[in-house]
């Protein structure tokens, strides 16, 4: 048990760095729109889902309105709707507590607590990971946006495909049942052919719709 524990916080800590890269990302980006630094610190730590934070401010920073970011945001941020019915069967306590546990419901938390092999894991794993980006996630974000154009973007090292590949790699295991492969590669599917034609975050709302192909295969290898 300690040995998981110890590669929970390692791989917490590990990804959490390039957590908090992205976030000095996102507060240079912030301050360039001209979102007043507070602002940007305010949003991160209310918020806290990169992907709708980065949208918002593309958004403004090229003219759109306030409603065109926050429908954006909302959009991208459905995926965290299954997220929280996955987590569902790990997370219990009282419902403040769930509540409170709620902001911490994102990809990489959802992805590790899910991957590990028993429930109390899964626990640790959650909130491990969820405490450590949070906090990494806001100390970029203020480092970014307090110092301004001192920081380049890190984007341009390559520090933001550590994401997909992290939960790549923490996803390979599920993948070893057939309704699982049928599921991953009919959602990329979708997800790749609607890119060019939705809005962002749509595609990946389309993606979920390949659960049914791998329920379909679940079922057919039950008769």
């Amino acid at each position: 048990m300690r040995s998981a524990e110890r590669r929970i916080l390692r791989d917490g800590v590990a990804i959490g760095v390039a957590v908090g890269v992205i976030g000095a990302s996102f507060g240079v980006l912030a301050r360039t729109a001209g979102i007043d630094p507070v602002m940007a610190c305010a949003m991160s730590a209310l918020i806290f889902t990169g992907g709708s934070q980065f949208l918002a401010v593309t958004v403004v920073a090229s003219g759109g309105g306030i409603l065109a970011a926050v429908i954006g945001g909302l959009l991208l941020s459905a995926r965290h709707i299954p997220f929280g019915l996955s987590l569902a069967p790990v997370l219990r306590g009282s419902l403040a507590k769930r509540l409170l546990s709620s902001q911490l419901v994102i990809d990489e938390s959802t992805a590790f607590a899910l991957s590990q092999p028993t429930a109390e894991l899964g626990r640790r794993a959650f909130y491990t990971v969820g405490i450590t980006l949070f906090c990494c996630w806001q100390a970029g974000t203020a480092l970014g946006a307090f110092a301004g154009g001192a920081i380049g973007d890190p984007a341009g090292l390559g520090i933001d495909a550590a994401f997909p590949a992290g939960l790549l790699a923490l996803m390979t295991p599920r993948l070893r049942h057939a309704d699982a492969r049928v599921a991953a590669l009919t959602g990329a599917g979708l997800a790749l052919a609607a890119t060019p034609l939705l809005p962002a975050g749509a595609p990946i709302l389309l993606s979920g719709l390949g659960v049914f192909a791998g329920l379909a295969v679940r079922r057919d290898g039950r008769r």
